[in-house]
């Protein structure tokens, strides 16, 4: 064949296959046999055949993307690491892009989709919950890792490298501080009812440590976020600590399971006359830089993420340029002890 006209006829001629089956392999299209695939692309090298009506395609399909697909995009935790990402990957020579899915959505099932329209080189999840039996995660033909992304406890190990902390042991941690410090009335705003996500591990982190103390769960401290108000906002927070007063509940200390969450039980104590730390104890989850501007500031235990940013993507290049995948990095968060919690002991 002449390779300064070759058509796409002529590819399609020689593997003999149709014309739209080429035009499938050139523009990705993962419903073609694998074998076909290498005959069609290597009739395509050897003669250099670029379609001018496929430029477009041809160019998507080079494309050299990696998604950070976020459910909770507007947590503020999540927020203050998106430019991270997008710095580790542009020095690793790849473009980034940010997607957003509710805790409705099926995650697995729009990186699926989000990966053909945009012929992605790989996907990094951040937050939300993952069925990692899920058909949607099998169909997944990029590489990809899971950052603070929770699973089951009985559920298996997903099919790729995993960065994140032990949930339950941190929020486990800042429960025993609070009981190390006198308190057994301890309140939590926790996730939204049946969270399987980090607010099922942190609940399940404060109902572990009160037991270990010996202290009876009172189901009438576990609060639950609001389905109808932002999840993790300070919205939230303040609602819910409404509620709770409202009930007039008796509580020595709150557990919020995010910083910005306690922002909004700041707001609805000191609205109700009560004194932080004087009255009630407060402490938060995550570290974010805002804890620090608040009065008194916010007891927390503070995640590592722009390292977890780094090993997340690191992973993802290992896997892009090698294959290997399925390694689990697992950073412990450090305890911040600030003003916003009183030792019953020495009070």
């Amino acid at each position: 064949m002449d390779k300064k006209n070759i058509t796409i006829k002529d590819i399609a001629r020689y593997c003999g296959v149709g014309v739209t089956t080429v035009s499938r392999v050139i523009n990705d299209d993962a419903g073609v046999a694998p074998e076909t695939k290498e005959k069609v692309m290597a009739a395509v090298e050897r003669y250099n055949y670029v379609p001018n009506s496929s430029a477009r395609n041809l160019k998507m399909a080079e494309s050299n993307t990696v998604a950070l697909i976020v459910c909770g995009v507007d947590n503020i935790f999540f927020s203050s690491m998106y430019a991270d990402f997008q710095r580790e990957l542009e020095k690793n020579g790849y473009d980034f892009l940010l997607y957003a899915v509710t805790r409705e959505q099926d995650i697995a099932a729009e990186a699926v989709s989000l990966t053909k329209e945009k012929r992605l080189k790989g996907v990094v999840f951040l937050g939300g919950y993952i069925d990692v039996t899920s058909q949607s995660l099998k169909d997944l033909n990029v590489p990809y890792v899971f950052c603070t992304v929770s699973r089951g406890f009985d559920e298996p190990h997903p099919p790729c490298s995993m960065v994140c902390i032990d949930d339950v042991v941190e929020a486990k941690k800042i429960v025993d501080y609070l009981c190390d410090c006198g308190h057994k009335r301890i309140a939590i705003v926790a996730g939204v009812k049946g969270d399987k996500a980090v607010g099922g591990d942190r609940l399940y982190g404060y109902r572990k440590s009160l037991e270990e103390h010996g202290i009876l769960c009172d189901e009438n401290l576990v609060r639950h976020m609001k389905e109808d108000v932002g999840e993790f906002t300070a919205e939230n927070g303040y609602e819910v600590t409404k509620e709770l007063i409202r009930e007039k509940v008796d509580f020595s200390a709150i557990f919020c399971i995010s910083d910005l969450t306690a922002i909004g039980v700041y707001r609805a104590l000191y609205d109700e006359g009560y004194r932080i730390p004087e009255d009630v104890s407060v402490v938060g989850f995550d570290g974010i830089e805002l804890g620090t501007f608040m009065h008194p500031r916010v007891t927390t235990v503070s995640q590592p993420r722009h390292e977890m940013v780094s090993e997340s993507v690191r992973l993802l290049m290992k896997e892009i340029h090698t294959g290997k995948k399925g390694e689990d990095v697992i950073f412990e968060a450090k305890l911040i002890e600030r003003e916003s919690v009183q030792n019953l002991f020495s009070s």
